[in-house]
C-alpha cells in the first residue's frame, strides 16, 4: 500500500473541485494523513485604454480569499492546513506540493478536450505531467447508480 502522510487538494471552488475535496477528506481520514487545501489566485491582467479607469485589480484576489476562508472542509479527524497563494495556478500547486512534501494530489478537472483545452490550457493536465507524486483527478462524483448493473451487483456483494 502506498504510504500517504500528506494530501494536497488544490481548489478552484468549482463543483468538481468540491467533489475532489470530499474524496481528499475521506482519504485523509482513512490514511490518517494531513490535508493541505490550497487556492492559487491568479493576478488579474489589467489593460489600460485612454479614458478608461480600470477596476480595482486587488478586488478579485480579495473575493477569492474571502471565498477560500469560507470554504467548508469536511471533518477528517486529522490536521488540516489552508494555503492561499497568488500566482500561476500550475506553478503554485507544484511549489506547494514540494513544500508540504505531498504524497498525493487530489484535484478536480473540468474535462475539457480538443480546441477548448488547447485554447484554455489545463491546470490538471500540467499537474499530472509535472508533479513528482501521484495525482488523482476527479471529473464527477462517484455515484453507484451510474455503474453498470453487474458492477453495482458486484459492489453490493463486496460490501455485504
Amino acid at each position: 500500500m502506498l504510504p500517504i502522510h500528506t494530501i494536497l487538494h488544490p481548489t478552484d471552488f468549482s463543483e468538481r473541485s468540491g467533489h475532489a475535496l470530499r474524496v481528499a477528506c475521506a482519504l485523509a481520514r482513512d490514511y490518517g494523513a494531513r490535508l493541505v487545501v490550497l487556492h492559487a489566485a491568479e493576478t488579474p491582467t489589467v489593460a489600460f485604454a485612454e479614458g478608461f479607469i480600470p477596476p480595482d485589480p486587488e478586488e478579485p484576489i480579495r473575493a477569492a480569499r474571502q471565498e477560500f476562508e469560507q470554504l467548508e472542509i469536511p471533518a477528517t479527524g486529522t490536521p488540516i492546513e489552508r494555503r492561499f497563494e497568488i500566482g500561476d495556478a500550475t506553478e503554485m500547486i507544484l511549489q506547494a506540493a514540494h513544500e508540504v512534501q505531498a504524497d498525493l494530489i487530489v484535484m478536480g478537472t473540468h474535462g475539457r478536450t480538443g480546441l477548448r483545452r488547447l485554447l484554455m490550457g489545463s491546470v490538471a493536465e500540467q499537474i499530472v505531467r509535472r508533479a513528482t507524486c501521484p495525482v488523482l483527478t476527479m471529473t464527477a462524483p462517484f455515484v453507484a447508480a451510474e455503474l453498470a448493473p453487474e458492477a453495482t451487483a458486484a459492489l453490493a456483494g463486496a460490501v455485504s
